[in-house]
């Protein structure tokens, strides 16, 4: 093939091309008639007007022909990275105020509930949670309605303990460290309630509030007594 590509070159030129051919393949090429060589087995034919030459060439079967290819190369398009909205001041303002009265809710609710568990602990403690919204009445001593002195003895008589209606401390001895179930006496002898613990307590505290549970701090200066 090389010597019918060397043979031809003139004639060629530029248009030449390499042609890979296996045993007895015959592969044509067009070439110009005025440039044919008659000695290499050119025929000539004329199409659409013009005079072409057709040119065989035979291959020996044991040639090779080999293709440089074009080397590609490939950049990894650019990663694009996440944007982050920026919060705005009033944004964080706002997260900041959520969170505190989250916390301060979780505060409340875990104090209750140790309250609640100190009172379990205790029967006058529990019972005195079941006066809770009962009415005050002066005088009372009954859920139906009752004084603080007479929620405090009701409380006392549901558990078998006997203790005056008014001035019932004095039948106690007085105590630093104060039990669920343990009596509060407040601002000189002027109200009593029931401690139940975490400084808590309840009592009927007036006409309008009736009775329930509020810190011992929120109604004045205490004592504490106790029948143990």
């Amino acid at each position: 093939m090389s010597k019918a590509v060397s043979a031809n070159a003139g004639t060629v030129g530029r248009q030449a091309a390499v042609i890979a051919a296996a045993s007895g393949l015959i592969l044509t090429m067009g070439l110009p008639a005025n440039a044919a060589d008659t000695t290499a087995g050119v025929s000539a034919s004329t199409e659409s007007g013009s005079t072409q030459t057709a040119l065989a060439v035979t291959a020996a079967p044991t040639a090779t022909v080999s293709f440089e290819r074009i080397v590609v190369e490939t950049t990894p398009a650019p990663k694009i990275e996440p944007v982050r909205a920026q919060s705005t001041a009033s944004e964080t303002a706002a997260e900041a105020a959520a969170e505190t009265e989250t916390a301060a809710d979780g505060a409340a609710e875990t104090k209750l509930a140790d309250t609640v568990s100190a009172a379990a602990g205790s029967g006058l403690a529990a019972i005195a949670y079941t006066g809770i919204g009962s009415p005050y009445v002066w005088g009372g001593t009954s859920p139906n309605g009752w004084d603080c002195s007479g929620f405090t003895q009701w409380v006392y008589a549901q558990a078998g303990i006997s203790i005056p209606r008014v001035n019932a401390w004095t039948a106690m001895r007085p105590t630093a460290t104060p039990a669920p179930g343990d009596l509060v006496m407040q601002n000189g002898g002027a109200h009593v309630g029931i401690y139940v613990g975490n400084g808590m307590m309840i009592s009927a505290l007036n006409p309008s509030q009736g009775t329930l549970l509020h810190a011992v701090a929120a109604t004045g200066s205490s004592s504490f007594y106790t029948m143990g």
